[in-house]
């Protein structure tokens, strides 16, 4: 029997042992038995680094997760319909499940579940490497429960489902194979790769919002580009657009916009603006409806398509720092970094990049109130004057609350 008691003290921090220690006491004491199971487990085995923690019982999950809120002084949320929860404490977030079986009305639908046992809870999962479970309770504290031979494709680096009708009852299960197989770099193996291919017209009967949280999770990922071009060799991108495409180009922005960003990661928004590029007005608008995008993404995307409209402006090496400044103020600053990596001019680039880094927050000196102690009557005026000082700012004509003073003394003679 394999024992992971010495990977787990290795690769986990000290306060999630004593929590994962503190968990399975109580369970012992109400009889329940409690276990680590999912991606943590796979990563443990693989060396990778993972502290999203998925505990599973056979037993109560909700009532244990209110009894350690209690002790961690952390917040539960409940979700009754799978008695499951989430606990949140200090920077930990701890997913709790009771051990269930799942069954599919109709493809595509959310599963109809029902408590079940530690076996049926691993069946139900999506591929043999996430079908592995630690024990946790004393006595037995680290076994691994392996009924899948998940450690098996493991060591072959391989995505293998457990059933034929994995990718009919979901269909996301497409993309999160995907995910695995390019993160890990593992292989689909050749029956599962005849499956996935089989099923991708089931991807049609899940809906938008679940497609977009599988985008959202492609886009989270070290290299989202790896993905979306297998996603595209297999025919699966095309789903959510036929005029996507996973190709060189987008490595290349991804790649760019990555060494630009760090250490921190570019926004999801900026990968799915690259990602919709290449597209029209009317395309944009179909993604943002297929995908029901939230406002936010939707007005990086369309203002995206905007400014690509006004790339012949923004191509004139001679453009000055205010007319830069009104052509890109108001679009979202993400659609701006995403023409600044998209185009091939190195004035768009420049000139983007000026307003990102500078323009942008570059404001008069002044305000209403003193351009009226200055002389100047409440009403358009003001605007106007404000309007003109900005420009000068932008333009480096002034670069003090005195010289801007002068100006609007000047600009007041000349009104005269």
């Amino acid at each position: 029997m394999t024992n992971l008691s010495g990977e787990i003290e290795k690769q986990l921090p000290a306060e999630l042992l004593g929590f994962m220690q503190a968990a399975a006491a109580i369970a012992g004491y109400q009889g329940q038995r409690l276990y680590l199971v999912g991606g943590v487990v796979r990563d443990l085995l693989l060396g990778r680094t993972n502290f999203d923690l998925d505990l599973m019982t056979e037993g109560d999950a909700i009532s244990l997760s209110r009894q350690l809120a209690n002790i961690t002084l952390g917040k539960t949320t409940i979700h009754s319909r799978f008695n499951t929860a989430k606990l949140r404490w200090h920077r930990w977030s701890i997913d709790i499940t009771t051990a269930r079986s799942e069954t599919y009305d109709r493809p595509g639908a959310l599963p109809r579940v029902k408590p079940g046992s530690l076996a049926d809870d691993l069946f139900r999962r999506d591929f043999t490497i996430n079908t592995m479970a630690v024990q946790l309770n004393p006595g037995r504290y680290g076994e691994l429960i392996d009924p899948h031979r998940g450690r098996d494709d493991l060591e072959h680096r391989t995505i293998r489902v457990l059933h034929e009708r994995s990718f009919t009852d979901d269909a996301t299960r497409i993309w999160r194979g995907l995910r695995y197989e390019q993160r890990l770099d593992f292989r689909i193996e050749p029956d599962t790769l005849r499956l996935l291919k089989r099923d991708i017209p089931m991807l049609g009967t899940i809906s938008s919002n679940r497609i977009r949280y599988e985008l959202e999770m492609v886009l989270r990922e070290e290299h989202p580009e790896k993905v979306l071009r297998r996603a595209d060799e297999l025919r699966v991108l095309p789903g959510i657009h036929p005029a996507l495409k996973g190709d060189r180009w987008l490595a290349e922005k991804f790649e760019q916009v990555r060494q630009s960003s760090s250490p921190v990661s570019p926004p999801a928004g900026l990968y799915l603006a690259l990602l919709t590029y290449p597209l029209i007005g009317e395309e944009i608008e179909q993604i943002i409806l297929n995908l029901k995008l939230p406002n936010s993404l939707a007005r990086v995307l369309r203002d995206t398509g905007s400014l690509k409209t006004r790339l012949g402006a923004l191509a004139d090496p001679g453009l000055s720092p205010s007319t830069t400044y009104s052509t890109l103020y108001g679009c979202s600053p993400v659609a701006v970094s995403a023409i600044a990596t998209a185009s091939d001019s190195p004035a768009v680039r420049q000139h983007a990049r000026l307003f990102l880094n500078r323009l942008r927050y570059i404001k008069p000196a002044l305000s209403g109130d003193d351009l009226k102690r200055l002389g100047i009557p409440p009403g358009p005026r003001i605007k106007e004057a404000l309007s003109m000082l900005h420009k000068a700012r932008l333009d480096g004509k002034v670069t003090s609350k005195r010289g801007e003073e002068n100006l609007v003394y000047s600009w007041l003679t000349q009104k005269d």
